[in-house]
């Protein structure tokens, strides 16, 4: 069922052009695709000479929804799981960046829009996991 009332495409517009304007602007200024993945774990890896800007993506990600709570208020958060499956999940969710060499911001956003037909099987599998995981979940387990 659709919640209609919450039905946002002029904001969800704004949002995805602003996540592809940042994307274009990342790899043109640093040279870098801007999957999440690749930066945090590049981070857990401690390079020498690479550690700022890894940083100072990571605060960004974590100061923008502070910055924008000033001027609007947030959004409430509703999480239908227990801690245990939230816990399999980031798990499972790390294990398939791993595997596929990328996460579905750098493939889905990035590769894509460098028409890499890697990123493009990459999301493809993504979307299609979701979907089965989604059904089973709440259709066969429910």
């Amino acid at each position: 069922m659709i919640a209609w009332s919450h039905f946002t495409p002029w904001a969800s517009l704004a949002g995805g052009a602003l996540i592809g304007l940042s994307a274009a602007l990342f790899v043109l200024f640093n040279g870098r695709i801007a999957g999440i993945s690749g930066i945090l774990g590049g981070l857990l890896q401690w390079p020498r000479g690479d550690i700022a800007w890894r940083l100072a993506f990571l605060l960004g990600l974590i100061v923008a929804p502070l910055a924008y709570s000033l001027v609007a208020p947030l959004p409430s958060v509703r999480i239908d799981a227990d801690t245990a499956t939230l816990v399999a999940a980031g798990l499972l969710v790390g294990v398939g960046t791993r595997y596929g060499a990328g996460c579905t911001s750098g493939h889905g956003v990035c590769g894509l829009s460098r028409l890499s037909p890697r990123s493009l099987v990459a999301t493809v599998s993504f979307m299609l996991a979701g979907f089965a995981t989604v059904f089973v979940v709440r259709h066969l387990l429910a």
